[in-house]
């Protein structure tokens, strides 16, 4: 017997109000989808109105377009049709508009909105349709298509268009006070990108507008207005923007507000790949939070509605309130990236490292247009509350993130000339400005003797001062041994993943091997086989080559891992970077790059050891960082040690490279703590070698090359401080 029967499935009453009320985010997005639908229907703009009865016990929502309307077809087999694929199959308006809604169910979200909808929709064909639903049928349903819904259609000459009213209870009435009239003007200022061009061509006639109207309601002012976003966008210290194509190629337009007569600066911008989410269109504008940044504002021209100047005060409390980097498709931000403590690119993890380079979420606005799904792989969530966190989402992150950092490189050199940062800090040379007392002396003594005090009294205080500066001079030289203690160990730390990546498969094998060790040893011992103890003598022999490497490279690493400062001595100088590259020696193997050492070999340098290793571990640990981002079959590794007479002429290091940018070595930038073009660099790696160099009368300095980077190192001139 067959009791195979074929059912359907009939979703509950309950369904629409899940896809609408329960699955939007909050009355705000609620508001955004339908006035995306106004968009959709071609219409030049949106009128939203919140009006309360005098008495207060209810209020009404009317949400109006002029759009082309839809007809009792559209509304019957498109509009009361969950999730219709209508919008994604056409893609774009009757008049050429992108059509934002594509999953179909944004309608529905009115039901958050208040008890009931009611739709009146009007064609170019004199069609009048109207619908009207209480939200409670649906909740009260067993079955979705248990509803009955009365669609009502007349002729009409009235002007084309769609009215949506939608009436709330007091209790409704009540969640919208003062506060959440503040947040919806917010959420429909950032809606669309404060840039015509991104919505449309700046020469198009296609324009559409907000106009939203709030009467009646306790505790909040009227409104009337068309919505225009913060005046804040305009008046930026800092701004990049541009396309990046999908190949990830594009230029970049850099300015400043900082100063006057500054020039706009293009920026041919290289991923060295393809983007991974389609091309992007991308504008942020960045403001210094000095309160000096922040008056500045005001006289840039930031004022209140009212056209009153904002207060100092103010003005920062807008650029806290109005911060963040939007993502829009097709005109339209995706919420909630863009929000107020929605650090989607985690700018404020990448500054906690480099507060001096990096900017915080907080200091920036501006936005990132990414193109249709289909084409970029972002995907936005059901319930509209962002991207899905796939690859092409990681992605965009990165090429976002690149972008901002050529923004902080240029931004991180005008403050350091500006002397708005942090000064650098050249530990050997301020400490021994700090305590020399030769001006100090020569001072006292002239005054001393204008005022004629005897030469004994002019000696015995002269003696007093070179005491005082002998034992601060000591105390001198004891930071000068812990700070040059903590850059050894700060150049060990970065090269940790060196000793993580050797040593893991020794390791490995020892512990995986103890097992096999203890099973044959036992074997052995109850059967004396002898086949047991050859297996017994493998994992030994694999065990003593293991500690081999272990061995070899905490030989290597030794001069880094000092708990002292050594005492300079003669050091064969070829041996040593020798030594050093050998640090390095799986992974220049890996990456299949050569290293190139010339020079004598027994040629001898007095220097300290910790701090030869320290220069050339962090130019090479950049050097294979840098030509992994190249990608390039040219891999090379060239230093050659240059003598005259017997004596250290200087030590060429190059390297093939992305190479580092004129102005950054004409400014000598990259050597100041802080600074890096490293995605999650630190920016101390130049910096400990340029004071290691000190430490030993050498100078550290980077030279225009053509390919790749170019570094010098010599002894400095006796005339050099």
């Amino acid at each position: 017997m067959n009791n195979d029967i074929t059912y359907k499935i009939r979703p509950a009453g309950r369904h629409l109000l899940t896809i609408g009320r329960d699955l939007i985010q909050d009355n705000y997005a609620a508001v955004i989808e339908l006035v995306k639908n106004a968009y959709d229907a071609d219409s030049p703009h949106v009128d939203i109105e919140f009006r309360a009865a005098p008495d207060r016990s209810r209020y009404t929502i009317t949400i109006s377009d002029h759009g082309h309307g839809m007809s009792k077809d559209d509304i019957i087999n498109k509009w009361l049709v969950p999730s219709t694929k209508d919008k994604r199959i056409k893609k774009r308006s009757p008049s050429g508009r992108i059509l934002q809604g594509s999953k179909g169910v944004g309608r529905y979200a009115a039901s958050i909105l208040g008890e009931d909808l009611t739709l009146e929709t009007v064609t170019d064909q004199n069609e009048k349709t109207t619908v009207c639903l209480e939200w409670t049928d649906f909740e009260d349903a067993e079955y979705l298509d248990d509803v009955d819904i009365l669609v009502e259609t007349v002729e009409t000459s009235e002007p084309s268009g769609t009215v949506l009213t939608i009436n709330g209870d007091d209790d409704l009435l009540s969640e919208w006070d003062k506060a959440r009239f503040e947040k919806l003007r917010f959420e429909l200022k950032k809606l669309t990108p404060p840039m015509s061009n991104v919505l449309h061509n700046e020469d198009s006639l296609d324009k559409f507008s907000i106009n939203l109207a709030v009467k009646g309601f306790p505790g909040v002012d009227d409104i009337k207005e068309t919505i225009e976003p913060y005046p804040l966008f305009e008046l930026f210290d800092y701004k990049i923007s541009g396309v990046i194509d999908a190949n990830g190629k594009g230029t970049l337009i850099y300015s400043s507000q900082k100063v006057r007569n500054t020039v706009e600066e293009k920026i041919q911008f290289d991923l060295g790949k393809d983007t991974g989410c389609g091309e992007l269109d991308i504008d942020i504008r960045v403001f210094d939070r000095e309160k000096e940044a922040i008056a500045a504002l005001t006289k840039r021209g930031l004022k209140e509605e009212s056209e009153s100047p904002f207060g100092r005060l103010t003005a920062r409390q807008l650029l806290n309130y109005y911060n963040g980097i939007g993502v829009y498709r097709n005109g339209f931000r995706i919420r909630p990236l863009g929000d107020i403590g929605y650090d989607w690119l985690k700018l404020n993890a990448r500054r906690v490292n480099n507060p001096t380079l990096r900017i915080g979420s907080n200091q920036a606005i501006g936005y990132v247009q990414i193109q249709s799904a289909d084409v970029s792989d972002l995907i936005e969530k059901s319930a509209r509350d962002g991207l899905k966190e796939n690859e092409a989402f990681n992605r965009l992150q990165e090429v976002t993130r690149e972008v901002i950092s050529e923004l902080e490189i240029r931004r991180f050199r005008y403050r350091k000339d500006a002397g708005l940062s942090r000064p650098t800090i050249k530990v050997e040379q301020n400490l021994q400005g700090l305590f020399s007392s030769d001006e100090l002396i020569e001072s006292v003594s002239t005054h001393l003797n204008k005022d004629g005090v005897d030469k004994t009294t002019i000696g015995k205080t002269i003696e007093l001062i070179n005491k005082d500066a002998e034992e601060k001079n000591k105390v001198a030289d004891e930071i000068q041994t812990i700070v040059a203690i903590y850059q050894v160990e700060a150049t060990l730390g970065k090269i940790v993943n060196v000793i993580l990546h050797e040593g893991s498969k020794p390791l490995s094998y020892i512990r995986n091997q103890i097992p096999n060790l203890v099973e044959w040893n036992n074997s052995f011992q109850k059967t004396r086989d002898q086949e047991d103890f050859e297996n017994i003598i493998r994992i030994a022999n694999g065990m003593i080559q293991s500690a081999d490497i272990f061995v070899n490279l905490f030989r290597r690493l030794d001069p880094l891992a000092a708990r002292k400062r050594t005492i300079r001595q003669p050091l064969e100088l070829k041996k040593t970077i020798q030594d050093i590259v050998l640090i390095f020696e799986k992974e220049i193997e890996s990456d299949n790059i050569s290293v190139e050492i010339k020079g004598p070999a027994d040629f001898k340098y007095s220097a300290r050891i910790q701090d030869i290793y320290s220069i050339f571990t962090n130019l090479i640990d950049n050097s294979l960082f840098w030509i992994r981002e190249k990608q390039t079959n040219n891999r090379k590794i060239i230093i050659k040690i240059k003598m005259d007479d017997n004596c250290l002429r200087y030590i060429d290091y190059r390297d093939t490279g992305t190479g580092i940018e004129p102005d950054l070595i004409e400014s000598e930038v990259i050597f100041a703590p802080g600074f890096t073009t490293k995605p999650n660099g630190t920016g101390l790696g130049l910096a400990i070698a340029g004071e290691a160099a000190a430490r030993n009368s050498l100078e550290l300095a980077a030279r225009i090359f053509n390919e790749g980077a170019h570094f010098r190192l010599q002894p400095k001139k006796e005339n050099d401080k």
